[in-house]
């Protein structure tokens, strides 16, 4: 009788354990296709290097899949281990503010990333052509000497391509207390230890994208100098090399025209750090005069800049750009506090393209560099200049 209900039942159980082995494979499947990493963009995809630092990327979309999106409601940060090259990979985070540090940055001088070299060129603002970029800039996840978050980075990476990014998210986060999802992929060619870029992305989650959104390819160039991404050595380049060249590949033919060390304490090698972010210098030692011939903008043209400024008295900005078009300032002081001065709101630029800004800088205001940004909605740059406590001499 027993064996007799056990054949009668046996199609059915077979049936049942075929159902549940077919659903198990199916969640199987899907959650790989939910973990699988995004490719990088192809080289192929990428214009080549023109007068911008940076080139919206499929059509400034991000790439992110909805699966991506739906877990950024909560905050997060991941980082990928660097390849067999020592080379950084995606780097990823959904940016709220218990991400954002509460303290000053650390150094960062202890590492070297893949292709580093410590080189100076007198053309190069600050004199060093490499920082150590974090590819998620210290004020958005205050990450300090991870060396799976620094590659190495030209100034003109740092400052023209990624910062004006991460303030972005960096803003929009304090002000609404929403999170961004925001993806950094640094993009190699071949076993070159230097990047050519880094693709940036950034989505907005609670407004769905609506706050911010962007998908751009950062250059990791220097206006007047020829990388060997192959290795990190640099030349300066010769007088019928446009900007349109800089962006290659091919290897060093003469000896770098330039100031190199091999070994540096660590004090000297902080000078180099990334300063991904305004907020992220870690040094109050005044830097060189600016020099305002290096200041290279498509529509805008610094004029003026108070420099060096006494506490107690008045600070002065004043470009030259395009009449009518709305123009934004942003200065980090020597504390890496954003000044809130009410003067330095956006302002229209008057029939011949000037404004002007002038505000207070507090008897109480730390003396050191401070960092000015000035930007229209398309291109920006930024500079620095000294706050003293006494007259300048």
């Amino acid at each position: 009788m027993k064996k007799s209900l056990f054949r009668a039942l046996l199609p059915l159980l077979l049936i049942v354990a075929l159902l549940f082995s077919s659903c198990e494979g199916l969640l199987s499947l899907g959650e790989r296709t939910t973990e699988q990493a995004t490719e990088p963009i192809s080289l192929s995809a990428i214009p080549p290097f023109g007068e911008k630092a940076y080139v919206e990327i499929n059509g400034n979309e991000p790439f992110f899949t909805d699966e991506e999106k739906a877990r950024a409601v909560s905050s997060f940060e991941t980082y990928s281990e660097l390849d067999s090259l020592k080379r950084c990979g995606v780097a990823t985070a959904s940016v709220g503010k218990d991400l954002m540090p509460s303290e000053d940055r650390g150094s960062i001088g202890s590492v070297k990333p893949s292709g580093w070299q410590t080189v100076k060129y007198d053309i190069v603002d600050g004199g060093y052509l490499y920082n150590r970029c974090h590819l998620i800039g210290y004020q958005l996840t205050g990450e300090n000497a991870n060396k799976q978050n620094l590659i190495t980075g030209t100034r003109y990476l740092n400052i023209d391509g990624m910062l004006s990014f991460e303030n972005m998210v960096a803003d929009y986060v304090k002000e609404t207390g929403n999170h961004v999802l925001y993806r950094v992929t640094p993009i190699f060619n071949g076993s070159d230890l230097v990047a050519l870029g880094v693709l940036m992305e950034g989505w907005s989650v609670e407004d769905d994208g609506d706050g911010v959104c962007f998908c751009v390819f950062s250059y990791n160039v220097q206006p007047g100098i020829v990388i060997n991404y192959a290795d990190g050595t640099s030349r300066l380049a010769g007088e019928d090399e446009t900007l349109m060249t800089m962006w290659t590949v091919a290897p060093t033919d003469q000896t770098p025209a330039a100031e190199t060390t091999a070994d540096l304490t660590e004090e000297t090698s902080a000078a180099t750090d990334s300063v991904a972010s305004s907020s992220e210098s870690d040094s109050d030692t005044p830097s060189p005069e600016t020099d305002l011939s290096s200041v290279s903008s498509i529509s805008i043209e610094l004029v003026h800049v108070t420099d060096p400024v006494k506490v107690g008295t008045q600070a002065r900005v004043e470009i030259k750009g395009k009449a009518g078009t709305e123009y934004f300032i942003r200065v980090t002081l020597p504390s890496g506090t954003v000044s809130s001065s009410a003067a330095l709101s956006p302002q229209t630029a008057d029939q011949n393209g000037m404004v002007v800004w002038e505000w207070n800088i507090t008897k109480n205001t730390k003396p050191g560099t401070a960092n000015v940004e000035i930007s229209d909605s398309m291109t920006g740059f930024a500079i620095t200049f000294q706050i003293t406590a006494d007259d300048p001499a």
